[in-house]
């Protein structure tokens, strides 16, 4: 986070854009950026030179008591609305946090099946299901386009080119000292970001994708993450959606101690409306009160429905931008090289939209809907047995568990995919509430877990832990 930036009197920060805002215009034309990108990033950059506060304190929110929630509606499905929807995934991540180099979602989860192996399975599975064929795209990154469209060529039937992606776009990083763009003639690609997946919005724009959908008849959009198997299209979800005539939903859950350092729900005091609020927007002096799951009971969970109409019109009413909350991040332009100099990232958050579009609204979903992964933590929990899989292909906790997830906590060593991969064979966890692994070993066949384990070798070499049941113990090798 960085929050040395002091605020600018009004004509000095009018003078500071109209210094600097040249050299970044020009640099972003040079990379053939279009001008949605552009004009999203000088909205941004206009934020940052205003030294307008980035920060959501306290004082300015009030909690959400209570919302609709998804089981308890009463709405009689519509299956006609499914020929206006589109469903969107957002894929334009690298799983750089688990040592990857390619598109999380080509990771293996379920026996060979990667994460797009089960969204192209999904989305065929709801195109029988709901008899229609329902749109499919996906946001990829200049990063991950290449390898995913090169997999999902295998399902011709999901659409090619631009019929079944646009790439977001990448933001121009700004050194910390003098507000210029970064420079790193060593490896250019380091004086790039990307913008945040508030950035689906100005890539729809600015990609044709938006104006193209509404053209063919499309009105409503469904949003989520491609590491989530758990957001499959919902019938009683759209209808509900639809039957609101709000603009935009947010799909949310309900916070536990797990979630208590991601962003949360909140009302604007002044206006009424929902807003999300991320940590790196709460001030240090809230942090206890943002990490209240009692009071702030509900989180972002990243699928989103959106009226495309709607979204046109912010579009139109605000000349080619959607002002979006921004998030500024402190970082080094190398991330590597801790001596380069430092940068401020500036980002936006696709959910941060709700406080864009009056009258957006909030659904409470169960946690089924709702599986990510972010860690090697959870993707052992996944490829185990406390998830199925569905016969739509939908991955979700087996029934047993209750809807809770057992707590994984891995040795660092595991931090990467390669190396999780040496654990050997997937323990059973569907009795497990948390299993603890510090230090080097390899789990032989036929290993189960139930209740709290923890399992520490401190030899100095690896040791494996022998097929068995272990319950509610600490096995020291």
């Amino acid at each position: 986070r960085n929050r040395d930036h002091q605020p600018l009197p009004r004509t000095k920060a009018a003078g500071v854009m109209d210094s600097k805002w040249p050299a970044f215009e020009e640099k972003m034309k040079a990379e053939g950026l279009n001008e949605a990108a552009i004009a999203a990033f000088k909205y941004n950059f206009g934020v940052l030179v205003s030294g307008a506060s980035t920060m959501i304190p306290e004082s300015s929110i009030d909690p959400v008591d209570s919302l609709p929630e998804m089981e308890k509606l009463s709405v009689k499905p519509d299956a006609s609305l499914l020929k206006k929807t589109v469903m969107l995934k957002l894929n334009g991540g690298l799983g750089t946090g688990m040592g990857l180099a390619k598109a999380k979602s080509l990771l293996p989860v379920k026996g060979d099946d990667t994460f797009l192996d089960l969204i192209a399975k999904q989305v065929s599975s709801m195109r029988t299901e709901f008899k229609v064929p329902l749109a499919f795209m996906l946001m990829n990154s200049f990063s991950t386009s290449e390898d995913t469209l090169k997999h999902l060529s295998a399902y011709p039937e999901l659409g090619t080119g631009s019929d079944l992606e646009f790439v977001q776009n990448k933001a121009p990083k700004v050194l910390a000292s003098d507000l210029s763009p970064a420079s790193w003639p060593k490896d250019m690609s380091h004086e790039w970001c990307p913008p945040g997946h508030g950035d689906l919005y100005p890539a729809m724009l600015g990609s044709g994708t938006l104006d193209k959908l509404i053209e063919k008849g499309f009105r409503y959009m469904f949003v989520s993450n491609s590491d989530n198997l758990g957001a499959t299209m919902n019938l009683a979800l759209l209808t509900h959606f639809a039957n609101s005539g709000a603009p935009f939903m947010m799909e949310v859950a309900e916070r536990t101690d797990a979630d208590k350092k991601g962003g949360h729900l909140a009302k604007d005091k002044e206006s009424g409306g929902l807003l999300l609020r991320e940590s790196a927007q709460c001030p240090d002096e809230d942090e206890k009160e943002f990490q209240n799951v009692g009071k702030y009971k509900y989180f972002n969970t990243n699928n989103l429905w959106v009226d495309l109409h709607a979204l046109k019109a912010q579009f139109t009413k605000h000349e080619g931008t959607l002002p979006l909350p921004v998030i500024k991040n402190g970082k080094t332009v190398d991330p590597r090289d801790k001596a380069s100099p430092k940068v401020l990232q500036l980002e936006t958050a696709m959910g941060s939209a709700i406080s864009s579009f009056p009258g957006a609204a909030a659904v409470v979903i169960p946690r089924s809907r709702f599986a990510p992964v972010k860690t090697t933590n959870d993707l052992l929990g996944l490829r185990s047995d406390a998830y199925i899989l569905t016969p739509d292909c939908r991955i979700e906790l087996a029934p047993e568990r209750k809807g809770v997830p057992p707590t994984i906590k891995l040795d660092g060593r595991y931090k990467f995919v390669d190396d999780m991969d040496k654990l050997g064979a997937i323990p059973s966890l569907i009795a497990c509430t948390k299993l603890t692994v510090e230090g080097e070993i390899e789990f032989a066949p036929g290993v189960v877990i139930k209740g709290e384990v923890t399992i520490v070798n401190s030899s100095g070499s690896k040791q494996t832990v022998a097929a068995g049941t272990y319950e509610n113990t600490k096995i020291e090798m």
